[in-house]
């Protein structure tokens, strides 16, 4: 058993680090298309400096984003005992650094966990979760969050995050410039008419497709990302079953996040968008949830308590 957790954790690793390739990639490929197209030489460069910028501020500012965001407030150890005490002892057991806690006032029951790297992390819970899961099952949610901090998770969603939205912004600069800014203005009497053309056609695709395989992309390392969270969690406090009826619980909820929205959806341990199911609302779901289906995460932690 556990030698199949840790090679699922060094694959993950590797598909993580493929994942962040291509969207560099991607972007390289989105600057050069777009620079040809709208014959500006300059595009490319800015392209990478404004990702590398970005990239950056998404390292050291995207926790206090998404804190702020969730509406989360920071709780001490007298103020939230008994989370602060299972955090407390799941750290020492982890062998990681005590985390930042934090509560989010609705009732809805979940989870996230967020920072740049261990030494400056943090975990923040709802008020339902608290109210709404016995000890086990909110060791197995708490462990499930020390996953994704150890394994550099959190780091790794707020690039993501970052990258996605870049692409986005480019595509949509150059599909207004190529229609409204001039992009069809440009003299072809040089003889490289049908190249442009091309370069035209392709620009467009990418302009089109890229924002759909950026958040496809983002969206698979997530769920990727959650079911090597719950083996690990799992494996720390050497209980599937607690964070089996914890997802359980989560999951049939009948109550949605006040505070939930697409940015930070994919940071929690299931979707706070979804309905009583389990299953995230609207149409070809499956297609964009950002989490595993909550029946597999479940039967999976069922079959490691056996």
């Amino acid at each position: 058993m556990a030698g199949t957790i840790y090679t699922n954790i060094s694959a993950n690793k590797w598909r993580s680090v493929v994942t962040m390739t291509v969207f560099v990639a991607l972007v390289i490929a989105l600057g050069y298309a777009f620079g040809q197209v709208l014959h500006l030489w300059w595009l490319l460069p800015v392209a990478i400096v404004v990702a590398v910028v970005q990239t950056f501020s998404a390292y050291w500012y995207s926790d206090k984003v998404a804190l702020a965001v969730s509406g989360a407030h920071e709780v001490d150890k007298q103020q939230a005992p008994e989370l602060y005490r299972v955090v407390e002892n799941l750290s020492i057991t982890a062998g990681l650094p005590m985390p930042r806690v934090y509560v989010i006032d609705d009732p809805s029951p979940n989870a996230f966990a967020t920072g740049r790297d261990p030494q400056h992390a943090a975990v923040a819970v709802t008020s339902g979760l608290l109210a709404k899961l016995d000890k086990p099952e909110l060791e197995g949610v708490i462990a499930h969050e020390f996953s994704h901090v150890g394994n550099y998770d959190i780091r790794l969603s707020s690039i993501i995050v970052v990258l996605v939205g870049f692409v986005v912004l480019m595509s949509d600069f150059f599909l207004r410039y190529t229609f409204w800014g001039g992009g069809g203005r440009r003299n072809n009497n040089s003889g490289d008419g049908q190249v442009q053309a091309i370069l035209m056609i392709v620009g467009i695709v990418l302009a089109l497709l890229s924002p759909l395989i950026a958040m496809l992309m983002q969206l698979a390392i997530s769920r990727k990302r959650e079911l090597l969270a719950d083996a690990d969690g799992a494996l720390l406090t050497r209980n599937p079953n607690g964070l089996a009826d914890a997802l359980e619980k989560i999951t049939t909820d009948p109550l949605s996040m006040r505070a939930s929205n697409k940015a930070t959806a994919h940071l929690f341990i299931t979707s706070p968008l979804h309905d009583k199911n389990g299953k995230t609302k609207g149409f070809v779901a499956g297609l964009f949830d950002t989490h595993p289906d909550p029946a597999l995460r479940i039967a999976k932690l069922r079959e490691m308590a056996l």
